[in-house]
């Protein structure tokens, strides 16, 4: 029987993986290399070993009511998107509303997580840890990892043929911190991403001129949608994803081309997407288009060569004196701490997971991975999904569990959304409303909107056609939360205010 729950990282993830335990009766202690909560959000000068790290001016890209715990909503007078020190404080405020921060070990690092020698039986892991020198070893029933996947920086300089020549300085986005120092410099960002786009368009204030390098385009949307709602109020609803399942696949591709083009033609910007059609994560940017017309940034192709001061691209365009190349490369997902690294990668250095949560080959399922899943759609309400579905699982309560896990021919998800939709980087890419609603629907939390329409027609109609947002998944079952139906009939005020 699971008791002792092991939490690694103190992060959104890893507090909504302690408050998921605490309601099930469970015993967490949670262990946080930093010195307080936040992972991500939590902004330092300078990027830490083994921790993620975030540049000064960051903002969320999903607004305040898609994004915050399902049971804890922003206060009224937030802002609809959010500076990092904001929501930090909002994560830290959470933290002490539940009571968490008494079952976290802070400046403790996890060494090693490694299976008890019986294993098999119990289900058990030793967990070592270090704090001021000392090393420490316990054994837990479970284990969750909430580490997120935004700390080990990959850096692909083979791929870049010349680097080793190049004058320049160059380094990855993880060490970017303000543009200050950039000024009257050429710069070359590498990594049409949302860290990429948002270090370009702040650059090209300072600047001399900012290039901005992209191997495949991606589509780009604003944070400001129609009449000015937040995007994701408008666009992550049931209604949609409903229409989007029914509708055959060329017509869902040619309103889903349409409706990402809606506010410029991403052709004539240069950042048309190689696979038009693909799902995967749109850029957030209110201001690279406007950054473009201006002149300020310019988009170029993927790089062929690095010379000494200048730079060859693949449409043979040379760029001379370039000062500055900012590696906007993302990250490699990396468990240093996994005595062995395969129960979580497999071939190919990529992520298998039963419903992007557990690794599928363990011979008992008491170890979950957290936050890995991305789609378009906010993490916290996620995390927190994924919490209480694997504390289920945990505890015995899923009981198809075995025979599911065990399929031969099962996609990396083991999902059932589209997985050709979200072009070659399938492994944790997904669609939010699907995934949630599967998790949701496994241990009996999901919002069941034809029973709401006999018996309270108006929360119904907000249900299906209104934002999906995190409240939804605390309306009924277990863990429901009494001030869910309200907080869903009240979003817009708080929206407009």
């Amino acid at each position: 029987m699971v008791q002792r729950v092991a939490v690694v990282g103190a992060g959104v993830s890893g507090l909504a993986a302690i408050k998921c335990c605490l309601e099930e009766g469970l015993e967490p202690t949670c262990f946080e290399q930093s010195e307080d909560v936040g992972g991500l959000w939590r902004y330092t000068d300078q990027a830490e070993e083994g921790r993620a790290s975030i540049y000064r001016t960051v903002f969320t890209n999903s607004c305040k009511e898609m994004m915050c715990y399902p049971d804890f909503p922003f206060p009224d007078d937030h802002p609809n998107y959010m500076h990092n020190a904001r929501l930090q404080h909002y994560i830290c405020k959470y933290a002490e509303h539940f009571d968490l921060l008494r079952h976290i070990q802070f400046k403790t690092l996890v060494t090693k997580v490694k299976k008890r020698p019986d294993f098999s039986v119990t289900g058990q892991w030793e967990v070592v840890t270090q704090r001021d020198g000392k090393e420490d070893t316990a054994v837990f029933d479970a284990v969750m990892v909430c580490s997120g996947h935004h700390v080990y920086p990959n850096l692909p300089l083979d791929d870049f043929p010349g680097i080793q020549k190049f004058k320049g300085c160059y380094f990855h986005s993880r060490e970017y911190k303000e543009p200050e120092k950039f000024r009257g410099k050429k710069v070359l960002v590498i990594g049409l991403g949302n860290s990429g786009s948002d270090i370009a368009v702040e650059l090209s204030a300072v600047a001399s001129q900012v290039y901005l390098s992209s191997r495949s385009g991606s589509w780009v949307m604003s944070r400001v949608w129609d009449n000015g709602y937040p995007w994701d109020m408008l666009v992550i609803t049931r209604f949609r994803t409903w229409l989007e399942n029914i509708l055959p696949r060329a017509i869902s591709d040619w309103l889903y081309v349409r409706g990402m083009n809606r506010f410029f033609k991403h052709e004539n910007f240069g950042l048309m997407p190689l696979n038009r059609t693909s799902r995967k994560e749109p850029v957030f940017n209110d201001d690279l288009p406007s950054r473009i017309a201006c002149g300020v940034v310019v988009i170029k192709p993927n790089v062929k060569e690095f010379r000494e001061t200048s730079i060859l691209f693949q449409d043979g365009t040379v760029q001379d004196d370039v000062d500055v190349v900012v590696f906007a490369t993302g990250y490699s997902y990396s468990y240093p701490f996994m005595e062995d690294d395969s129960i979580i990668k497999s071939r190919d250095n990529q992520v298998t997971l039963y419903k992007g949560i557990l690794p599928p080959r363990l011979e008992k399922p008491t170890l979950a991975v957290i936050g890995l899943v991305q789609s378009l759609g906010p993490i916290i309400p996620t995390a927190d999904l994924q919490c209480r579905w694997a504390i289920k699982v945990f505890q015995g309560k899923k009981k198809k569990l075995k025979k599911q896990r065990e399929k031969p021919k099962a996609t990396p998800l083991f999902l059932s959304s589209l997985p050709g939709r979200y072009g070659n980087n399938t492994t944790l890419q997904t669609d939010y409303i699907t995934y949630m609603d599967e998790l949701a629907s496994a241990i009996g939390v999901k919002p069941n909107v034809l029973k709401l329409l006999l018996t309270d027609p108006r929360l119904a109609l907000e249900v299906f056609f209104g934002p999906c947002s995190p409240y939804q998944f605390r309306l009924m079952g277990p863990g429901k939360w009494s001030g869910a139906r309200k907080a869903i009939l009240t979003q817009w005020d708080r929206t407009l205010r």
